[in-house]
């Protein structure tokens, strides 16, 4: 192959990011834009690159040494970084690639002032920006500049930051290659930033330009605050003049400077709203080319506005696709089911394929659609009323976004959909046996469809998955089951309306629901305790698990002294939950049965802070605890006026919370372990396509949707560059954090807590299980990373049941998601722990090990001096 050292900006685009790099391969791009200037310029390529780096074979022993480096290792990340610097630096530009990139440079003119950029090949994607992490340098002037400014750009391409910011985003240094853009100079009068879409919000209706005089390095810099103009729909909406008293200006012979700016015109604006209007309008013919908003670097001289740099928005929440143009409000299931990490597109399909509603995809989470339930005055009252009780956060976002009147459309109370928040039908009896008889519904369902399941393989089992998933949902709508769920959540908020309005007492639901009957969550983590109290007598087994198993430790461990009971214990435990994982409702994620270990730590734990007997003291003291609630409370109301119709109405309300509100978690289980035995069938055919040849990996399977690997069983051929796309992309989306609620327009509205009464400095957030407690921070992202001490308050993202095991030996909870009924929450009560969610960024504001208090009744956080 010919090695080409230089080629015109008009040569590139698009398809040739390997050679020009993403920022070479967008002005290329940009240049064919009709109406829209680009200086002119070249791309010294990727080639040029190689052929410097492979005089220097050093320099892959350093990147032998960085990939082994560990995350936390910034200082030899430092070190080595500036070695490879220092060596590409210091490596004399061969002859005849001096001699092409001077001949391009006399095409602008030998002596033309210019900028020279770095472009490397994982910069200005789609899913990574690479924004500021490599070098460019400004009115550089002549051959012998332009040569030193070059070698300069490639070593750029290992300046810490971007080492840093490649291993943030799984990017192997090998893979990446540095070309350079030289362009000529524009010397503005103007210059800044365009985004295409509002970066704070999301809105892709609301395009931001930030405006300062002089050169773009005085914004970039942070030397000066920009103007600011918010543009929709060809019109300023909104503007702020700032006072703009320095600017960066060229220097005739090379070089920049700071200048001071006349105080007369400090405060005048860099743009008229014309410009800023037009310049919108250039950036939206930009965004249509490249199918995405961007961010635009963009200069003012003569009048007229030069484009010099555009780049993906790669922090934006992507939006649903509706297949309309008609507005829509969107509601985060994550949040709902207490999962926000994206999903792989198997677990999205089959999640969509099993749901009780229509689910839309994006960002590898789910949403629904909310709008029309909100455009009936009917519907939307019960809507807010249900997703207040549960999250207050979305309620005043949704209804943030109707009191912009027009955003959703209005129908008559008799519009399409049933109102939320009322029961199904007629309210069930209450009858123990009705739960009873749910459970075994429930339980012959999933024998059979494990059963039926054996003998399908090839086309024929998902032909089956689909009749399956239709018996799934109609398991999930039974009409009984959604009664009895219901009824347990209406007996609660009545109890905590009744006895604040009454006796004044908070969230009283709270302790009269501790160890409630049936509830296979909280009986999950008590059933650990009993793991705990067959390991803890036997040393052997204790030292074995401290060593750190791996997945295949059960066999191991039968050779122990005392070895077989404690592997009894733990397989009798995987026999009824090891189907639960963290993120459960993905079907992609390893089930505990999977991968054993990840109940490893919360074994020792318990075996290290509780006694023998642990669960039944613990399940029995949350029962004495609820009954004296009861007692005491029935006695205040009986001494009230009316007092024995309000006793009686109360006894009859706390006897059906604690016969129903249990059940709650039930159905949640039946979904996973269906989940799990539809997983193992699919991860068979996946064995047998990788016996064929057909996949490299059996997860491979993962990054297809079920309709796309029914395609692939039934054709034995797979597209590897769609899967491999997905990888990728799946990856991006860790960066990405959904909203609660998302509009059609991208704009992620988020809602604010409206309470008086909480003290400076606290953190907002939902209380649900009440109570105060002060102890340690723990903060914990994983749970196979939790290593807890009684008394300890665990702070996460968010809990689903699968945490349950941990909550056993904590003091109280904090979590960035849930709500009053999730299941963090229903757990939380049930164990009697103070606990509050729907803290935003509680992670991130709280530091492990640090002191904090949780008022699990006023519902914030103190963190403590």
């Amino acid at each position: 192959m010919i090695e080409q050292y230089v080629l015109d900006l008009q040569e590139t685009d698009g398809t040739r990011i390997a050679v020009v790099g993403g920022k070479g391969a967008q002005l290329g791009g940009l240049s064919r834009i009709e109406g829209v200037r680009v200086p002119d310029g070249f791309c010294v390529t990727t080639d040029a690159f190689r052929r410097i780096t492979t005089q220097a074979p050093s320099i892959d022993e350093r990147l032998d040494r960085l990939s082994r480096l560990g995350p936390d290792d910034r200082e030899a990340v430092r070190t080595l970084s500036a070695e490879i610097r220092r060596i590409i630096e210091g490596i004399v530009v061969p002859g005849d690639l001096a001699a092409a990139i001077t001949r391009a440079l006399a095409g602008l003119g030998e002596q033309a002032a210019c900028a020279v950029r770095s472009s490397a090949t994982a910069e200005d994607l789609p899913t990574a920006s690479f924004a500021g992490q490599q070098d460019t340098y400004l009115n550089v002037v002549g051959p012998a500049a332009v040569l030193r400014h070059v070698s300069r750009c490639w070593a750029s391409l290992f300046t810490e930051r971007a080492v840093t910011y490649r291993r943030h985003n799984g990017i192997d240094h090998r893979t990446v290659h540095m070309a350079v853009v030289v362009q000529r100079m524009v010397l503005p009068y103007a210059s800044g930033i365009l985004f295409t879409a509002d970066p704070v919000t999301g809105n892709r209706k609301v395009a931001t330009v930030d405006a300062g005089f002089g050169l773009g390095e005085a914004l970039v810099s942070g030397l000066v605050n920009p103007d600011v103009f918010r543009v929709r729909d060809g019109e300023v909406v909104a503007r702020a003049i700032a006072a703009k008293q320095r600017a960066v200006h060229a220097l005739p012979g090379g070089g920049t400077r700071e200048v001071a700016i006349d105080p007369r015109r400090q405060e005048q604006p860099a743009l008229t709203d014309a410009q800023a209007v037009r310049l919108v309008e250039l950036g939206r013919r930009i965004e249509a080319h490249f199918g995405r908003p961007q961010d635009i670097e963009w200069c003012l001289a003569d009048d007229g506005f030069q484009i010099v740099q555009s780049r993906p928005i790669t922090t934006l929440f992507p939006v649903p696709e509706s297949g309309d143009r008609e507005n829509h409000v969107y509601l985060s299931v994550g949040h709902q089911q207490m999962m926000t990490d994206p999903m792989r597109p198997l677990g999205i399909s089959v999640w969509q394929l099993t749901a009780m509603a229509p689910m839309h995809e994006a960002g590898g989470r789910l949403f629904v659609d909310a709008t029309r339930r909100l455009a009936s005055p009917a519907s939307r009252a019960g809507l807010l009323d249900v997703v207040g009780r549960g999250d207050p956060l979305i309620r005043d976002a949704l209804e943030t976004v109707l009191a912009r009147g027009d955003f959703v459309p209005s129908l008559p109370d008799a519009g399409p959909g049933r109102p939320s928040g009322g029961s199904p039908s007629a309210p069930v009896g209450t009858d123990p046996a009705v739960v009873t008889e749910l459970i075994e519904r429930s339980q012959a369902s999933v024998a059979a469809l494990e059963r039926d399941i054996r003998t399908k393989s090839g086309p024929a089992l998902f032909e089956f998955l689909l009749e399956a998933f239709e018996e799934h949902k109609r398991s999930l709508g039974d009409p009984l089951s959604l009664r009895v769920v219901m009824a347990g959540m209406e007996a609660t908020w009545w109890l905590n309306d009744k006895l604040w309005e009454w006796l004044g007492e908070k969230n009283a639901a709270d302790t009269l629901t501790l160890s409630a009957p049936g509830n296979v969550t909280s009986q999950m983590g008590l059933a650990l305790l009993d793991v705990a109290d067959v390991i803890r007598p036997r040393p052997e087994v204790v030292a074995f698990l401290q060593d750190a198993p791996d997945e295949g430790f059960l066999d191991e461990l039968a050779k122990l002294p005392g070895g077989a009971e404690a592997r009894d214990a733990i397989e009798a435990y995987l026999h009824r939950y090891g189907m639960r994982c963290a993120g459960e409702i993905d079907i992609t994620r390893p089930r505990w049965r999977e991968r054993p270990t990840t109940l490893v730590p919360a074994i020792l734990d318990n075996v290290r802070n509780f006694g023998p007997g642990a669960a039944e003291r613990r399940f029995e003291q949350g029962l004495h605890t609820a009954r004296k609630k009861e007692h005491e409370v029935l006695s205040r109301l009986r001494a009230l006026p009316d007092g024995d119709r309000k006793a009686d109405e109360t006894k009859r309300m706390i006897d059906r919370v604690r016969t129903f509100i249990g059940y709650r978690e039930y159905p949640k289980y039946g979904i996973v372990s269906r989940y799990f035995i539809y997983k193992r069938a699919l991860l068979e055919e996946a064995g047998r396509l990788v016996r064929a040849g057909v996949l490299p990996e059996e997860e491979d399977i993962f990054y297809l949707t079920f309709q796309e690997l029914h395609d692939v069983v039934r054709s034995d051929r797979v597209d590897d560059r769609l899967v491999q796309r997905r990888k990728e992309a799946f990856r991006s989306y860790h960066a990405l954090t959904p909203p609660r609620v998302l509009t059609s327009d991208g704009e992620a509205v988020t809602g604010t807590y409206r309470r008086d009464g909480v003290p400076a400095g606290a953190l907002i957030g939902l209380p649900v299980s009440a109570g105060t407690v002060e102890g340690r921070a723990r903060v914990v992202l994983d749970m196979a990373d939790a290593d807890l001490e009684a008394g300890d308050i665990l702070v996460t993202t968010f809990t689903d049941p699968s945490w349950s095991p941990l909550f056993v030996g904590i003091a109280g909870l904090v979590t960035e998601v849930g709500g009053l009924m999730t299941h963090g929450a229903v757990i939380a009560r049930e164990y009697g722990l103070p606990a509050v969610v729907g803290v935003e960024r509680a992670t991130r504001l709280i530091r492990d090990g640090q002191r904090i208090r949780v008022h699990g009744t006023g519902g914030y956080v103190e963190i403590l001096p």
